[in-house]
């Protein structure tokens, strides 16, 4: 049997509550692609209900809460399809939505993956925290995009309508080849949640692939779903996961340099959470680091080194943001992205 050219596939933990409220959206304006819904051992009664409302709904029941990404690696190891469209359950698709980045994808095998323009559900003139136009990330580590930076979303007037190479695409809503997901072994499952696709992105980059964002598509995300931007395990794992991503994919002879400039600008984030009281957030950025420093013989065993270095802002954007003011994308100073590597 051929396997569908794609596969929708959401992760769904605790969600019943966005199925209820996006999940017809979803089948209304995906046409006959399948629709998965994965679940990620979740307690109220999801399954359930889905087998009640949705019957046309495909469903996969997970053993445990993996997180989003081991919960994906699992799951996609049983669904065939040429593309996968990894879906949070927290967005509200358009009509459409599919097709564009699609064949925007089909135009160069190299594309491995790819995401729509994210929209806020809560302010939907303006561009979601996750993902926005298209992800970046400077050679600290810190990750922005076309239309968000840090605390500042842009408004959408169609400065980024645009298809374009990226260095990564969120995970809120990412269209990934089949081929390069498995090839790469998919997500690092030890990350659980947050930076991910960013992990995933920078190693298919690595392997000479594109990730690239497409404007033609719109979708429109709530955000902060399982867990809000609020909770100090939120903190945890976006300090932790972002250090064990330079130590992975970072040139061997910057990594070091680059994890002990980034020690002092997490201290400098602490005394940021002091004074507003936020004392559980600096604990959890303390444990992020002795979680890191924990991983290091495992993340160092066995890791495959590449010749191609994948391509970041060599700027500070906490310096440009916080300092020099520079709240827009387009405000940033010598943006570029290279040509695809050649295999």
């Amino acid at each position: 049997m051929t396997p569908p050219r794609v596969a929708i596939v959401i992760l769904n933990y605790n969600g019943k509550h966005y199925l209820d409220k996006f999940l017809p959206n979803v089948i209304a304006h995906s046409g006959d692609y399948p629709i998965w819904v994965a679940d990620n051992a979740s307690t109220d009664n999801s399954l359930e209900w889905l087998a009640a409302n949705y019957p046309s709904v495909q469903t996969l029941a997970l053993a445990e809460n993996t997180g989003y990404a081991g919960g994906y690696n699992e799951a996609l190891q049983h669904i065939q399809a040429e593309y996968y469209v990894l879906l949070n359950s927290d967005i509200e698709v358009t009509e459409h939505w599919i097709d564009p980045v699609i064949s925007f994808m089909e135009s160069d095998p190299k594309i491995a993956a790819c995401q729509p323009k994210i929209r806020a559900y809560d302010l939907p003139t303006h561009f979601e925290y996750a993902g926005a136009a298209g992800g970046y990330m400077d050679y600290l580590g810190y990750p922005f995009c076309r239309g968000r930076i840090f605390d500042t979303r842009e408004e959408d007037k169609g400065q980024y309508d645009d298809e374009r190479d990226v260095f990564w695409a969120t995970g809120a809503c990412l269209f990934v080849k089949a081929e390069a997901f498995h090839k790469a072994k998919g997500f690092d499952h030890r990350f659980f949640a947050h930076m991910e696709e960013i992990d995933l992105c920078w190693r298919l980059l690595n392997m000479g692939y594109r990730i690239t964002y497409c404007g033609k598509s719109t979708v429109y995300h709530v955000g902060g779903g399982t867990l809000h931007k609020s909770n100090p395990r939120k903190t945890f794992l976006n300090y932790r996961n972002n250090l064990v991503m330079l130590f992975k994919n970072l040139p061997k002879g910057r990594r070091w340099k680059t994890i002990i400039f980034r020690l002092i600008l997490d201290g400098i984030s602490s005394a940021r959470f002091m004074a507003t009281g936020a004392w559980p957030d600096v604990f959890a950025i303390v444990r992020a680091h002795f979680a890191f420093y924990a991983m290091i013989p495992s993340l160092t065993k066995g890791q495959k080194r590449f010749t191609y270095r994948a391509p970041l802002y060599y700027r500070s954007v906490v310096w440009e943001y916080f300092v020099l003011g520079k709240h827009k994308f387009t405000d940033l100073t010598g943006i570029t992205f290279p040509k695809t590597p050649k295999s």
